[in-house]
């Protein structure tokens, strides 16, 4: 009666504990207390709980040692012992009182532990088996009787009872633990911004969920299913993409990929080296243990296959609730997956018109840029929206100064002028116009053509200060040929009438009855003679044809009128000074190049006060001119008077007939050579530049 009262606080103690929800461990080793306070003959009590690979390894035991070795450590494996696979498929219990009689145990085992006696039980609940209880001894026989064997039996129900409440929260929790793992992808997965990182986060929770970094989505050809396009490997693998594509084709498991495709169920191969659709070579040689292939399906359609790798000493043997959970990752990945790859094929079609777009405004651009006269564009707030780089802007200002600045506001001065007015009056009327117009800000002269376009106005600007140089030229070449056709049709008439004129003169001078007449005589000779004079230069002026042009030395030509120079200018107590360079030889007339410089040297002189330089210079510019220049120190020509420079009988002097300068220009028209003025207060200065392509 006393063993049956404490057998039955024992079951009451350990039901109590079951209650307490203590941790299974606990639970389990309180049975096992209790199996050996009942059976004292026993020498050794283990449970073993079954393991993913089909064996059972020990969990909890008395004593902790057995024969040195941990209960830990211990495994049985139902394929090697006879015994404990007989118990499994009866799930009944069986005691063997002589293991020497007895087939069944496992020798290796019997003789190691000298087990003579041996109990094993099933600890199992409704047809399910939760692990093996196993009661032996150390050389004695436990001689257990059939009630004590019902004792045990009783206690290991008690262990039923508590796996199955272990394993009850344990799925709980683990359901629990899915749910929150894929609501934390389903909250993730929106926030990633590229096809990869929504690869990347699901390989990270998949990561979480099997144990594994070596995963790797293979992705379908979108025109044909049965070849891979791409691979995309997880960050924490230490394979790179090429060496994955390698591995693939070495393990040759393309035929497992068509298998998960058409069946479009995950496949998992927890030995690869036993499975014959692999190549057992390759799978040992990269130390490969065991393979999960799980499709990435999108409405039925299969888009490619996560392949999971494991290694051999790291690899996991996954239950039906992982692949299940890491089916359900896969899936949540797949809506996210093709909303970026949408999203990433818009942004390329974006892309490619973009580039198109770029490059079409390149070659627009260029052709502008090309365009060698100004070219901007304005809106109708009259702010500039393109300027291309030959475009003028005065006041050193760049195209980054101006872009996006209202004109009038950049340039004030020109607000009032034409080129503002006829600007409005394209915006106002909607119509293009062409003017000429001169700058405000420089010596420049501008053809302008303005017409509207939608937002607002675009305008060539093109530079024609030279083209109006070369009207000004044209108009006194003109004018000189009209002197030239008018001096010869009157030279002759004149010229004859003052030829008597002075004839008779001559002739009263020599009666001694009009001598107090002589100096009037002399008087009018000279007038006459001046007369002559002008008509001489009239007739030079009106010459454009060139004649009598021989190659010479300028510098030997300027050196031989030096002394005259000089004595014109000591005469006015005035400094000359010559500085000539080595200069190439030119086609020239000699009394003509002589006539042209006097002419210039003795303005200069004219215009200068005591004491001032007058300076005469020779030098060669670039290699195409030679320039001859008469520099002064007068005071400068007025700006309405340098207009008007090389006119017929226009002068500033008393009495100068306004025909010198004038002849200067023919002289140098005839040369081919072209005269430049450059003045301000400090002097002026006339550059005769002789074109030597001319030569």
């Amino acid at each position: 009666m006393g063993v049956e009262q404490t057998r039955y606080s024992r079951l009451a103690n350990i039901t109590k504990i079951i209650n307490t929800k203590l941790e299974l461990r606990e639970v389990l080793e309180h049975v096992t207390k209790a199996i050996s306070e009942e059976i004292v003959q026993c020498d050794a009590v283990g449970i073993y709980l079954p393991q993913q690979d089909g064996t059972f390894k020990g969990f909890v035991g008395k004593p902790d040692f057995i024969a040195g070795i941990t209960i830990d450590k211990q495994i049985i494996d139902p394929k090697k012992d006879l015994l404990a696979k007989e118990v499994i498929e009866t799930k009944k219990p069986i005691y063997i009182p002589h293991t020497s009689k007895d087939s069944r145990p496992d020798p290796a085992v019997i003789n190691a532990f000298k087990i003579k006696s041996l109990l094993v039980l099933p600890i199992s609940y409704e047809q399910e088996l939760f692990g093996l209880v196993f009661l032996f001894d150390y050389g004695i026989p436990m001689n257990l009787t059939e009630a004590e064997i019902q004792s045990v039996e009783a206690y290991v129900n008690m262990a039923a009872v508590a796996i199955q409440n272990a394993n009850n929260l344990m799925q709980k929790e683990n359901l629990i633990t899915e749910k929150q793992l894929l609501l934390d992808i389903t909250r993730e997965l929106p926030m990633c911004s590229s096809v990869q990182e929504s690869l990347d986060t699901c390989f990270s929770y998949l990561g979480k969920v099997l144990g594994s970094h070596h995963i790797a989505a293979c992705l379908l050809d979108p025109l044909d299913k049965k070849v891979i396009k791409s691979v995309r490997l997880s960050k924490e693998s230490d394979w790179t993409e090429a060496e994955y594509q390698n591995i693939q084709m070495s393990l040759n498991y393309e035929a497992i990929i068509q298998e998960v495709i058409k069946a479009k169920n995950a496949v998992f191969i927890p030995d690869v080296c036993a499975d014959e659709r692999m190549d057992h070579d390759s799978c040992s040689h990269l130390h490969i243990e065991n393979l999960l292939m799980i499709p990435f399906i999108s409405m039925g359609e299969v888009l490619g296959v996560i392949a999971v790798v494991n290694l051999k000493g790291k690899g996991h043997y996954y239950c039906d609730s992982q692949i299940r959970i890491a089916q359900s990752i896969v899936d949540a990945t797949v809506p996210a997956f093709l909303n970026l790859q949408y999203m990433n094929q818009l942004e390329y079609i974006v892309e490619e018109r973009t580039r198109e777009l770029a490059t079409a405004n390149k070659k627009v651009t260029s052709i502008i840029e090309g365009i060698t006269d100004g070219f901007f564009t304005l809106d109708k707030e009259w702010k500039f929206t393109y300027v291309n780089k030959h475009q003028f802007l005065p006041k050193n200002k760049t195209i980054e100064d101006v872009i996006g600045k209202n004109i009038w506001e950049v340039y004030p001065e020109v607000i009032g002028t034409t080129m503002y007015k006829e600007f409005h009056r394209v915006l106002s009327e909607q119509i293009s116009i062409q003017f000429e117009t001169p700058s405000v800000y420089e010596d420049y002269w501008h053809e302008i053509v303005a017409y509207p376009y939608d937002d607002g106005l675009c305008c060539l600007f093109k530079n024609v200060t030279d083209k109006k140089k070369y009207e000004k030229e044209l108009k006194r070449l003109s004018s000189l040929d009209l002197i030239g056709q008018m001096a010869a049709g009157i030279s002759h008439e004149i010229r004859n009438p003052m030829t008597t004129v002075r004839g008779f003169l001559q002739l009263l001078k020599k009666e001694d009855r009009f001598d107090e007449y002589n100096h009037y005589f002399n008087l009018m000779i000279e007038e006459l003679d001046r007369a002559n004079s002008i008509i001489t230069e009239f007739l030079s002026m009106g010459n454009t044809r060139t004649s009598d042009l021989q190659m010479q030395d300028l510098n030997a030509l300027i050196h031989d009128m030096t002394p005259l120079i000089k004595v014109d200018a000591f005469s006015q107590n005035k400094i000359i000074k010559i500085h000539t360079t080595p200069i190439p030889e030119l086609l020239l007339n000699r009394n003509e190049i002589r006539q042209l410089l006097i002419n210039l040297y003795r303005n200069g002189l004219e215009a200068m006060s005591e004491g001032q330089t007058l300076t005469i210079k020779t030098y060669k510019e670039g290699n195409d001119n030679v320039v001859l220049t008469v520099q002064d120190q007068g005071t400068g020509i007025e700006p309405e008077i340098l207009e008007k420079l090389g006119t017929p009988f226009f002068t500033t002097k008393d009495n100068g007939t306004g025909l010198g300068l004038g002849v200067c220009y023919a002289i140098a028209a005839r040369h081919h050579a072209k005269i430049e003025t450059q003045t301000g207060p400090e002097g002026t200065t006339f550059f005769i530049k002789f074109h030597l392509s001319n030569q």
